[in-house]
């Protein structure tokens, strides 16, 4: 469990990086966000999984276009899915959870959270924000959908983020009605911007493409959740 985390927040605070500090820090920046992970991994006895995170950070951010141009396709958000899913096959939510775990306090406002579970939580929190967005537009470039060309829907950079972490949350709350609300809300506000695009079509293939991509990404990151805590 604490793997998975570690490698999803390695991913994530890469995509902030690249996203918001300027091409001449980032070196600087990499570096340093590296080295916290490893230290933190180190202080709950998961220090391999910090070396994996960096390792599948890396791939990452070379194999995945920025903001603009490129085209990875797929491949790297299953190679982080494996890496993902390998690292909650092995470990589950520990017994032993290292020094920081065990300064861990064990009571939250929604019961008892484990170290392990709350990195995990922080990790797939963190790469909804930003790297859910590359996979999106990863998956419009793999089609014949531009998601920068003049026909892409303004505003998903922002509400992206902010509908898979909700998607997220509601999930993991078992909200589902709620959750059915939101989605169709989303339609709902999107329909009238969708619908004078009728010739082409483009606008409505954007939206579903990258609202499916958006949503099964946060659900995935659930489902790593519910399976770790499973057992």
């Amino acid at each position: 469990m604490i793997g998975a985390g570690i490698v999803l927040l390695g991913v994530g605070v890469a995509d902030l990086i690249r996203l918001y500090v300027p091409s001449r820090g980032r070196g600087v920046a990499y570096a340093a966000a590296a080295l916290l992970i490893l230290i933190g991994a180190a202080g709950a006895d998961a220090v391999v999984w910090a070396f994996v995170a960096v390792a599948v950070a890396a791939v990452w951010v070379l194999a995945t276009p920025g903001s603009t141009g490129g085209r990875a396709g797929l491949w790297p958000l299953i190679a982080v899915a494996a890496a993902s899913f390998v690292a909650v096959a092995l470990h589950g939510v520990r017994v032993d959870q290292g020094p920081l775990g065990e300064a861990w306090p064990a009571g939250s406002p929604l019961g008892a959270v484990s170290f392990d579970v709350a990195v995990f939580v922080v990790g797939a929190v963190t790469f909804l924000v930003e790297s859910g967005n590359v996979v999106v537009r990863a998956a419009l470039r793999g089609g014949e959908v531009n998601a920068d060309s003049p026909t892409a829907l303004k505003g998903g950079r922002l509400i992206g983020p902010l509908e898979r972490v909700l998607v997220f949350a509601l999930t993991l709350t078992g909200a589902f009605t709620l959750l059915a609300a939101v989605l169709a809300a989303k339609g709902i506000v999107r329909f009238p911007e969708i619908s004078r695009d009728s010739a082409l079509g483009t606008r409505a293939e954007y939206f579903l493409i990258g609202s499916l991509v958006s949503w099964v990404t946060a659900l995935g990151a659930a489902f790593l959740l519910w399976w770790g805590t499973a057992g």
